[in-house]
C-alpha cells in the first residue's frame, strides 16, 4: 500500500484577499485550519478522497474578508460548502451532505441500529461540546469527566471494532473526533487532567484514528496556541 502524500494546503485569506469566483463549477469548502467543526468536513472530504474535487478555501476568522459574509454565507460561519450553484452550511448536515452526494467510501453504517446510534450520536453532540466548554470555569475532572465517560460507555456498545460504531469508521468518529482532540490538549495543560485515564476505550479510540491518514492531514492546530487561545476566550473573567 502506498504511503499517503501529504496535501499541499492553500494559504489562508485574510481580510484584504480577493475573492475566489463563485458559482463558477467548482465545490468550495470554505473552511479554517483552526476551527473543529470545519475540521469535521475536511476529514470527511479526505477519507472519501475528494481532494481534487473539492477545493479548500482557508479564512483567517479573526481578520476574514468582508466578501464573506456579504456575498458567500451571510451566517458568516465556516464551515460551508458551495456546490451545484448553492451554499450548504451547520458541520453535521455538511458531513452527512458529503457523505451522500459524492463518489467514495461510505461514512454512514448499513445497520439499522447502527445507523440508530449514529444519530443518537449526533443529537448529542452539541451537548458533549457545551459541557466540556463549561468544565473550564467549574470542575473539569466532574464536568468534563461526564462527557468523556459518555464517549467510554458509547465506545463499549459494539464489540466488532474500535469505533464509535463497531468495525467501520464513520461519521460518527468524524462528529466527535475534533472536539477531544483539542479537549485532551487543554484539560492535560491547563487542570493537569488526562481525559484516557481510566477510559481504556477512549485511549483505543484516539490511537485508531490516528493511524487513519484522512484525519491526521488535519491535525493542523499548534498545541501553545490552543492552550493560550482557550485560555483568553473562555476563561479571561
Amino acid at each position: 500500500m502506498a504511503t499517503e502524500t501529504l496535501e499541499s494546503l492553500p494559504p489562508t485569506l485574510e481580510a484584504n484577499a480577493e475573492q475566489p469566483p463563485l458559482f463558477d463549477g467548482t465545490t468550495r469548502l470554505y473552511t479554517s485550519y483552526t476551527c473543529p467543526f470545519a475540521q469535521r468536513v475536511w476529514i470527511t472530504r479526505n477519507y472519501k478522497g475528494l481532494q481534487d474535487e473539492i477545493k479548500l478555501v482557508p479564512l483567517n476568522l479573526q481578520n476574514r474578508p468582508a466578501w464573506y459574509k456579504e456575498k458567500v454565507y451571510p451566517v458568516n460561519k465556516v464551515p460551508s460548502l458551495e456546490h451545484n450553484g448553492k451554499i450548504i452550511g451547520e458541520s453535521l448536515d455538511l458531513i452527512k451532505y458529503v457523505d451522500s452526494s459524492f463518489e467514495g467510501p461510505s461514512l454512514v453504517p448499513n445497520d439499522p441500529d447502527k445507523k440508530r446510534t449514529l444519530e443518537e450520536l449526533f443529537s448529542y453532540a452539541d451537548n458533549f461540546i457545551g459541557m466540556l466548554f463549561a468544565s473550564f470555569k467549574g470542575d473539569p475532572e466532574k464536568e468534563a469527566g461526564a462527557a468523556f465517560n459518555y464517549l467510554e460507555d458509547a465506545l463499549k456498545k459494539y464489540d466488532d471494532g474500535p469505533f464509535l460504531l463497531g468495525r467501520d469508521f464513520s461519521l460518527a468518529d468524524i462528529a466527535y473526533i475534533p472536539f477531544v482532540e483539542r479537549f485532551q490538549i487543554f484539560l492535560s495543560e491547563v487542570f493537569k487532567y488526562d481525559i484516557i485515564a481510566g477510559r481504556p476505550k477512549l485511549a483505543a479510540w484516539i490511537e485508531e484514528l490516528n493511524k487513519i491518514d484522512a484525519y491526521k492531514q488535519t491535525k493542523t492546530v499548534d498545541p501553545k496556541q490552543l492552550v493560550e487561545y482557550y485560555k483568553e476566550r473562555f476563561m479571561a473573567q
